[in-house]
């Protein structure tokens, strides 16, 4: 039987945010929940860093919308991202175990990702901006979702004099899921 060739694969599309969501904005998890849903509701597979906050919570909205889930592990195990990093398995169809600790997982999440949308977040996911920002990778922020979404990620890309990259902004999910896919879309060059 001669396999038939794929026109085209899903985007896979990186949520980004807070492990600890003590800082966020009161409806941050909803509104992240409701973000990754809309990624799966645009036919698109979440990918997470696998870990708790609002990536846990994107997994939540995403899965509780029919969709697939891959998480990107700072550990090397299954028993490593449980035990030492005291990481949740849960709400993943597929966790990859990169062994590289959180700076070198926040790499390959970026990287494997077609876009990355970010809410409220703390030092990890300005890390993750910026290795998005100088891969120049579409980007959407859900703005009024905490700290860094609405002042301090426009800073960033003001005083680091590096152009104004392929960014986003807005506090609906849906339309800020749309947005970056129509960067994506535009930049997808597919010859079969």
């Amino acid at each position: 039987m001669k396999p038939t060739p794929h026109t085209h694969l899903k985007y896979k599309i990186c949520i980004s945010g807070a492990a600890e969501t003590g800082h966020c904005s009161e409806d941050a998890l909803e509104k992240t929940k409701e973000l990754a849903r809309q990624v799966i509701l645009h036919n698109a597979v979440l990918v997470t860093g696998a870990t708790t906050g609002a990536p846990f919570w994107a997994a939540i909205g995403a899965k509780d919308a029919g969709g697939f889930v891959i998480g990107l592990s700072p550990a090397s195990s299954e028993a490593e991202h449980v035990k030492k990093y005291r990481l949740p398995v849960d709400y993943h169809d597929i966790i990859i175990y990169t062994g590289f600790g959180y700076s070198g997982r926040n790499l390959l999440l970026t990287r494997s990702a077609d876009a990355v949308l970010f809410t409220c977040g703390r030092i990890g996911t300005v890390n993750e901006f910026t290795i998005a920002f100088e891969d120049n990778k579409p980007i959407g922020v859900l703005t009024s979702t905490g700290w860094m979404t609405d002042d301090i990620i426009k800073k960033i890309i003001e005083e680091g004099h590096r152009g104004s990259g392929k960014v986003v902004y807005d506090d609906d999910p849906k339309t800020l899921v749309e947005k970056v896919l129509a960067l994506v879309k535009k930049e997808k060059v597919v010859e079969i």
